[in-house]
């Protein structure tokens, strides 16, 4: 066997063993690593921009909140969930868009609602008013900043969270009541009074496993409840028997990119 051959053979048998690894790597890599520094705090986050980027058009933009599990400083971790959504190639050539990933801090919080934890319960206190935490803050202030670079749709600007990101998202709405077309809120949950503020600017199909024992279902159903009930454009989707993670099924719903691309500010 010949030198080139052996290492012909060598690659094609590492690709059998590890067939995933160079892509799983290649398309993170896709999602650039930047950061937003405003005095002295750091937002870190990815981003990934759409195929053929043209700094003359205006494109979607989605924003994604991570849960708890993936708060850091890595810059890594947020795309644990989700990320591998929008970076098949139909995908991205069916509804392209700028993706946005932004990074939680350690021990801090997306929503500024307030958690009691014992043995054997959680205790879940949204708030309806008041500052909102640093790092939220600092996702209102990126997003202002990065929108008024001239590349994004206005008409078209998307959120989705799931668990802290559902809470942050559901926050984030009442926040900038006019400024999200639609929002994917995933096992989150709010203070229900806030759906006025957006009820009527936004549409939100709500997710949530039946059987969460992290996040309550109720949360989910009593937002999608407010929601109705200010004539929201509101849809809600439950799963029985699916626990905390519902955002794996809510990842397959064959319908979930298309109903939100086509949501639009009038």
């Amino acid at each position: 066997m010949t030198r080139k051959n052996l290492l012909l053979s060598i690659l094609n048998l590492a690709l059998f063993i590890f067939p995933s690894i160079p892509l799983q790597a290649q398309n993170l890599d896709l999602f650039l690593k930047k950061e937003f520094i405003l005095k002295n705090d750091t937002l870190k986050y990815r981003i990934l921009l759409p195929e053929n980027f043209d700094a003359a058009k205006k494109y979607p933009l989605i924003l994604f909140l991570h849960g708890a599990g993936e708060r850091g400083s890595d810059n890594e971790k947020q795309l644990v969930h989700g990320s591998k959504l929008f970076l098949s190639d139909s995908i991205r050539k069916q509804f392209p868009a700028i993706v946005i990933f932004p990074q939680c801090p350690e021990n801090q919080f997306w929503s500024n609602v307030k958690i009691k934890i014992t043995p054997d319960h959680r205790e879940f206190t949204f708030q309806a008013n008041g500052e909102p935490t640093t790092p939220l803050a600092l996702v209102q202030k990126f997003m202002k900043n990065f929108i008024a670079q001239g590349n994004v749709d206005n008409k078209r600007i998307y959120i989705m969270g799931l668990s802290m990101g559902g809470m942050g998202t559901f926050e984030l709405l009442w926040r900038n009541p006019k400024l999200f077309a639609a929002a994917i809120p995933i096992c989150g949950g709010a203070h229900p009074a806030t759906v006025k503020q957006y009820a009527k600017h936004t549409a939100v199909w709500i997710f949530h496993g039946a059987d969460d024992p992290v996040v309550p279902v109720d949360f989910s159903r009593q937002m999608f409840e407010a929601l109705k009930q200010a004539k929201a454009e509101a849809k809600y989707t439950e799963y029985p028997g699916i626990g905390h993670n519902s955002w794996d099924n809510t990842f397959a719903e064959p319908q979930l990119l298309s109903w939100l691309f086509t949501q639009s500010h009038k």
